[in-house]
């Protein structure tokens, strides 16, 4: 069976984000200081061939700790569906 996985990697809430706070300091600028507190990360759509749903997260799961997050700085989430 084919899945997709939909990651999102983000810096840990503890650690500085120098560019979402470059963003943060720009929305003033654009007369849009409602918008605070901004995080930058990245989104990572991959396809994954695997028997079962349980095995295609465990393969993802893999690949983000192995490759896809710094573990150290960024924390990981995704969700896994069939593709069609």
């Amino acid at each position: 069976m084919k899945f997709i996985a939909e990651i999102d990697v983000m810096p840990l809430k503890a650690l500085l984000d120098p560019q979402g706070k470059a963003v943060s300091s720009s929305m003033k600028n654009l007369k849009l200081p409602e918008i605070d507190n901004v995080r930058i990360g990245k989104h990572i759509s991959l396809e994954i061939e695997a028997a079962t749903k349980d095995v295609a997260k465990a393969k993802v799961d893999e690949a983000c700790k192995k490759l896809l997050c710094n573990q150290i700085m960024e924390f990981y989430e995704f969700e896994l569906h069939e593709a069609k």
